[in-house]
């Protein structure tokens, strides 16, 4: 926890508003600049208590007040930096203990996940049905039953998609975990519209987390593991631009040289030596070359926090929407509170996730769209989970890639 970066903070409050739980339950120490004050007292000697755990504990990460802070106070860095420090000194209750443990050896392993396909698709209508039963008794299993998306078929994509036309590039692509077992579909259609733009698109197939969810959730030493792996593994594919279809991971891999530093001079300057681009921002800068064909569509855009506010990626993803003939995007309202997912989130905090997500879709609904539009595999289940506990006519959810992808294909709706 860096005393220097603390002392960034002048407690002016500007980040009040931006804040989803001081949002929802206006306490101070549920704030950003209310957690700022509580790490200042750890590093001048006050010992961690349960009570500071779980303010720390009670943060979404959603960086929100990072967009709305004037003194440019790095509060993602610090809540990272305290999220490892909880871990290291806070001794968990052996639920809480439990839980993480099955969390962290379960999500970030795409193998492990991949072993759920099976009795996710055998399951579906049992987990809905048991989930508000199972509230009663273990909230997070009952988010975990709940949020599970119906088990997709699996994709398996090739080492090299050759761009289409003259070549205007090559990008490596991440295909991560979440995003690639879960939401293969998006992963597919990221590579097509990649080659239709003119890129030759690398994807090593060795790839595994890039360390996003442990990052997130103060998991230091498998976040550092799963870092170099990641840039091990983009190193040997001959790439030095990755391309990142989900939010999370985008901001935590355009932070690698960082994370690293404490790893020695060697990690950052590899780090460093590779770029990484969120899909829509290196669309918007290499410019179209393919035709967009019309789609009749309204669409609600969602600002993934990590994408909106850690990666300043707002009007890039709108670009893109905009430049699909027939297709017109609709603003949601209060568009920079987080959805509630916030990577593991919505898992170890089931309730106030559950106001956030209902909150939301709330919000989305009410634009009246044909189809919601999310850069975030975890933010695709929350707001999915959400519509579906209202009981509403579910709005069907795609990634900007897929939009894209059924446009250049000349396809009439978005598979």
């Amino acid at each position: 926890m860096d005393p220097e970066l603390i002392n960034d903070c002048v407690h002016c409050g500007f980040c009040l508003p931006s804040c989803p739980t001081y949002v929802l339950w206006g306490e101070e120490m549920d704030s950003p600049r209310g957690r700022i004050h509580l790490m200042k007292q750890h590093v001048e000697g006050t010992p961690l208590t349960p009570e500071m755990a779980g303010h720390f504990d009670a943060c979404l990460g959603c960086m929100a007040c990072v967009t709305a802070c004037p003194s440019g106070v790095r509060y993602d860095r610090l809540i990272e930096q305290t999220r490892a420090e909880v871990e290291r000194v806070h001794v968990r209750e052996p639920d809480d203990r439990a839980l993480r443990a099955l969390v962290f050896q379960l999500f970030p392993y795409p193998r492990r996940l991949r072993a759920m396909r099976l009795p996710l698709r055998l399951s579906a209508g049992l987990r809905r049905a048991v989930a508000p039963r199972l509230e009663r008794i273990n909230p997070s299993l009952a988010a975990m039953a709940d949020l599970a998306p119906p088990a997709a078929d699996r994709v398996r994509l090739p080492r090299r998609v050759a761009a289409r036309g003259p070549r205007r590039a090559t990008v490596g692509m991440l295909t991560g975990c979440v995003q690639g077992e879960f939401f293969p579909q998006v992963n597919e259609a990221t590579a097509r519209v990649l080659a239709m733009e003119g890129c030759d698109v690398v994807i090593p197939p060795s790839q595994g987390c890039c360390g996003a969810l442990s990052l997130h959730s103060g998991q230091e030493r498998q976040a550092l593991r799963f870092a170099k792996r990641t840039i091990t593994t983009f190193e040997r594919a001959g790439v030095d631009t990755i391309v990142v279809n989900a939010a999370g991971c985008g901001s935590t891999m355009k932070d690698y040289a960082e994370i690293l530093e404490a790893e020695g001079d060697e990690w950052v300057e590899r780090a460093r030596a590779i770029r990484t681009v969120d899909l829509a921002e290196y669309l918007v800068a290499l410019g179209p070359a393919a035709e967009r064909h019309p789609l009749p569509l309204t669409v609600a855009y969602h600002d993934a926090c990590h994408l909106a506010h850690a990666q300043g990626i707002r009007s890039e993803p709108r670009k893109l929407l905009d430049g699909v003939p027939g297709l017109e995007v609709r603003e949601i309202a209060e568009s920079a509170i987080c959805c509630g997912s916030a990577g593991t989130y919505n898992l170890f905090q089931p309730e106030t996730a559950r106001d956030l997500g209902d909150r939301k879709a709330e919000r989305v609904l009410a634009t009246g769209a044909d189809l919601l539009v999310s850069a975030n595999p975890g933010c695709t289940m929350q707001i999915t989970s959400a519509i579906r506990r209202r009981g509403a006519h579910p709005i069907p959810v795609a990634h900007t890639a897929q939009v894209l992808d059924a446009s250049l294909r000349g396809l009439a709706r978005v598979p």
